[in-house]
């Protein structure tokens, strides 16, 4: 499913007009990024948990050239799924 599948499945499921639908995820996608780009942990209970987590400075190769280099620490965006979107998923 893409973004414009999602927000007609929205639009049908609240009985709003697709722009309204839109604007509504779209506000939401960002809330979210800005959110966890400042630090904070964002649960949508039931659904999951967006955070941003560190990772370590670590060894690597160049696919290229086989030579060792050094990748270096980063802050990356994670999201766990919740109890009740796992259960949905496993049938």
């Amino acid at each position: 499913m893409n973004k414009g599948e999602l927000v007609d499945k929205v639009a049908e499921k609240t009985g709003v007009t697709k722009r309204e639908a839109e604007a509504t995820l779209n506000a939401l996608t960002e809330s979210i990024m800005e959110a966890v780009a400042g630090g904070e942990k964002v649960t949508l209970v039931g659904f999951g948990t967006f955070e941003a987590r560190q990772r370590q400075e670590r060894e690597g190769r160049n696919p290229k050239t086989g030579e060792s280099m050094t990748i270096p620490a980063s802050t990356v965006p994670a999201f766990s799924a919740g109890k009740l979107f796992k259960e949905t998923v496993a049938g």
